[in-house]
């Protein structure tokens, strides 16, 4: 089946400090968005991206896009306001030709092409699929004051990532939908269940979070040493 890529790459990321934008931030001399354009060109089912970038970044962008040696064809577009707006404008920019898409957050650098190969396949297979993780914390529901009210179960409960893979027309009737009832969600994931469909998990990996704080930045710095002395 082929396949389109969404980056989603346009949030200003100003909890990070940086006068840049998220994506172009650098981690150990290469943006953020690279890695994840360098994984999806390991992809063969992958044969066209769009790329969601905040206004005015698109000729930083298309040179992110030459470093990373992409043989597929690239569209730019600025995102929208939120998240959701961004996919769904660059939804609307994939090529009809796609049965699956993939969609995956620029802020996920350590996403692996099998990864992005994993949940094209399940999700060819049963509608949509995304990468993620078993929980491993407690979690505590709490109140006023801080007080905590209840204990969370975290039997069955998984951690969300991207990249997340989906059947294209499943994909834009769930975004069709969400315009339509004005339903905002945090993943494309949960716009797709609305519908009653079917999304299934593969394995992600704690090593592919999301890099939203200094601190998160630099523990992916130290990952990335960390690799490069072995």
């Amino acid at each position: 089946m082929k396949a389109s890529a969404i980056i989603v790459a346009a949030g200003s990321g100003t909890r990070l400090g940086f006068d840049v934008p998220k994506a172009f931030v650098e981690l150990l001399g290469r943006s953020l968005l690279s890695y994840s354009l360098r994984s999806i060109a390991a992809v063969s089912v992958i044969e066209e991206a769009v790329v969601t970038v905040p206004p005015g970044m698109e000729p930083r962008a298309r040179a992110e896009v030459c470093a990373a040696g992409l043989e597929i064809p690239v569209k730019l577009t600025p995102g929208g306001a939120e998240r959701q707006d961004s996919v769904r404008i660059a939804l609307g920019l994939t090529s009809a030709e796609a049965e699956l898409v993939v969609v995956h957050d620029a802020a996920r650098p350590f996403a692996t092409p099998a990864m992005f190969e994993a949940a094209l396949a399940t999700a060819a297979r049963v509608g949509g699929a995304i990468a993620a993780i078993p929980l491993a914390d407690t979690l505590k529901r709490v109140g006023d004051q801080r007080v905590i009210v209840a204990t969370v179960a975290r039997t069955a409960l998984w951690q969300a990532q991207t990249p997340q893979a989906f059947r294209r027309a499943l994909l834009i009737r769930a975004h069709e939908r969400a315009v339509i009832d004005r339903v905002i969600a945090t993943d494309d994931a949960d716009l797709v269940e609305q519908l009653g469909a079917t999304v299934a998990v593969v394995d992600g990996s704690a090593f592919n979070f999301k890099i939203t704080t200094p601190e998160d930045l630099r523990l992916a710095e130290l990952a990335v040493a960390a690799l490069l002395d072995r």
